[in-house]
């Protein structure tokens, strides 16, 4: 018979750079269990891949040896949410393994193969990689293709680089002296009076902004439904609902924001608690309720795919749709009017480019800042949504609690001049204070979405050390 002392067999990492480890021993007298808890043996940092569950899959030695006096070992799915796959087949009970097999978990994620090493005479630890040299080391990307299309990476990289030579070229398709306004309807489908360089980089700016949210919240939902959000919330400010909202809000209801007619502070934070908070926040909140109706309509898959089940659903749709609010803001209004202000003073080519200069430092923090502003308030109220649809019986009391806390912060943020007597240092630290809370709010909504998510094991995780946070 054999000595099993000879015989060493290791799982060995298809995708080293997943795991930061290439070869993991087995052994014959105790099991190891792979996935995301910090009790496995083989642990794994979910942030990688999608799907891994805390406890996924089980090999395990057995007693009883092969009729050669091998060591033999079983592996078994400790009931995975997204499964495990042997050979490119859903594993179901157990199987015992044998040299070549292919062990993925899920159908996306990390991939193990399972080796056995003849006449060992040294510690794995130690012992030099495999001196054969194969295509795959060569060119990577022959064997991680793939994978390399599921990375978080992949497709923002992508889309940086195309941005990157469009911001390049951009000028020589549309000259902004000529041209002020982008001519070009593929970049400016909405004719947003501002050029072409101003509409990408708002547009990346935002979508990179939004793509952390999505991320942090780590649920995956479908990119067309998210830009249909968006997209929904533009075409309300071009339609007849939002004269409705202008109507109640701003002369029905006490909604004035125009800074020149207020007589107080006072008359300020109530203008902008109607004309700001209350009435932009529902505005950007019908894509949601709108999801949330349509998926109660659906039959399975769509109304998972559309409909609001959850806070994490909510939150996702709110900042998809502030997204949309913000460009038609910033690029439809706030930056075509610091440019016609310095042309109508000026009046010459150098105020066209004084005017876009400071048209695009206007842009880039109010952008960039949407994910303290905009989005924070949308995203929160989108938690108490989703909160309302888990708890119906509190439904109406919590869509109150969350209308009125996310429609005040903003109303805070939008005050605050009102209440320096244009004191900027003041200012700064004011906004900035309100910032921070503001992005706090989200954060916190997030975090406490992730604990109540019914698909809490099927979401990214994110941490950000080797602790993964669920």
């Amino acid at each position: 018979m054999t000595n099993s002392q000879n015989h060493r067999a290791f799982l060995q990492a298809v995708s080293p750079s997943a795991t930061g480890q290439t070869h993991y021993p087995l052994s014959t007298n105790q099991s190891i269990i792979i996935g995301r808890e910090a009790s496995c043996q083989i642990l794994l940092n979910s942030t990688h891949y999608k799907g891994v569950s805390r406890r996924h899959v089980e090999v395990r030695p057995l007693m009883s040896q092969s009729a050669g006096g091998t060591p033999l070992w079983q592996i078994y799915d400790l009931g995975s949410v997204n499964g495990t796959y042997l050979n490119g087949q859903r594993l179901q009970g157990c199987q015992t393994l044998h040299v070549g097999d292919r062990i993925r978990l899920g159908l996306h994620g990390p991939e193990f193969s399972f080796e056995y090493e003849v006449n060992y005479a040294r510690p794995l630890a130690t012992s030099p990689t495999n001196s054969a040299l194969h295509i795959s080391q060569i060119l990577p990307i022959v064997s991680t293709g793939q994978d390399l299309r599921w990375k978080a990476f992949l497709i923002p990289g992508i889309i940086t680089i195309v941005l990157t030579m469009l911001l390049f070229d951009v000028n020589e398709i549309a000259d902004p002296i000529k041209n002020p306004v982008c001519p070009v309807p593929f970049i400016n489908p909405f004719g947003f009076q501002t050029n072409c360089y101003n509409i990408l980089l708002g547009l990346y700016i935002a979508v990179a902004s939004f793509y952390l949210v999505y991320r942090i919240c780590g649920k995956p939902k479908p990119w067309w439904l998210l830009i249909a959000s968006a997209l929904m919330t533009i075409i309300v400010l071009f339609s007849p609902v939002f004269k409705l909202f202008i109507l109640v809000f701003y002369h029905i209801l006490p909604g004035n924001t125009d800074t020149e007619q207020q007589v107080n502070p006072i008359d300020s934070l109530v203008g902008y608690f109607f004309g700001a908070g209350l009435m932009e926040e529902l505005l950007k909140a019908l894509p949601i309720l709108l999801a949330m109706f349509l998926g109660a309509k659906l039959k399975s898959p769509w109304r998972e795919r559309i409909g609001v089940w959850e806070p994490l659903d909510g939150i996702l749709l709110g900042a998809a749709s502030s997204v949309g609010f913000t460009l038609l803001e910033t690029l439809g209004d706030y930056v075509p009017r610091q440019l016609h202000i310095v042309i109508q003073q000026t009046g010459t080519e150098s105020g066209l480019w004084i005017g876009q200069y400071l048209g695009l430092e206007l842009l880039i923090p109010r952008i960039l800042g949407e994910i303290a502003g905009h989005m924070a308030y949308s995203g929160y109220f989108g938690y108490f949504i989703g909160l309302s649809v888990l708890k119906p019986h509190r439904r109406w009391q919590i869509l109150g609690i969350g209308y009125l806390s996310a429609a005040t912060i903003h109303t805070f943020w939008d005050s605050v001049d009102a209440f320096t007597n244009n004191n900027v240092q003041l200012s700064i630290f004011l906004h900035s204070l309100i910032g921070i809370v503001a992005y706090l709010f989200l954060m916190a909504a997030i975090l406490k979405a992730r604990q109540l998510s019914p698909t809490r094991s099927q979401n990214l995780a994110t941490g950000f050390s080797p602790r993964n946070y669920p």
